[in-house]
């Protein structure tokens, strides 16, 4: 399992961003996927998850309440990539922003072995 992030950078405000995750080494198409982030002094903090190719269930986005409405999750299964775009950015989505192999939700995330090295998204003015 390969999962490489990009995208990352200093944004101001209120901008916005879209990060990309490339995939390899398993059937992307078929699992779950998830965004996680981590910022500085805390613990590693769910954001987003879009279900695998499973009937008809396929392509559910779930987000947390701290990025609902303002962050879209979706992916390209003809790329094997999944993407996370962020709008109207605030100083505290700041983080290092990880992919991860599996879903995730508020009360949980994906096993770390499972995740990329990750892409800092720093929000400033």
């Amino acid at each position: 399992v390969q999962l490489v992030e990009s995208g990352g950078g200093l944004v101001q405000p209120g901008d916005s961003l879209t990060l990309s995750c490339a995939a390899s080494g398993f059937a992307f198409r078929f699992y779950d996927m998830t965004w996680a982030r981590q910022s500085p002094g805390k613990g590693p903090e769910w954001v987003a998850s879009i279900t695998g190719l499973v009937d008809s269930d396929s392509n559910v986005p779930s987000y947390a309440d701290s990025v609902k409405g303002r962050f879209t999750i979706y992916r390209d299964n003809s790329k094997n990539r999944l993407y996370l775009q962020m709008a109207s950015l605030k100083p505290d989505d700041t983080a290092m922003y990880y992919c991860a192999r599996g879903r995730g939700s508020f009360s949980g995330l994906p096993p770390r072995n499972y995740w990329g090295q990750g892409t800092q998204v720093t929000v400033s003015s």
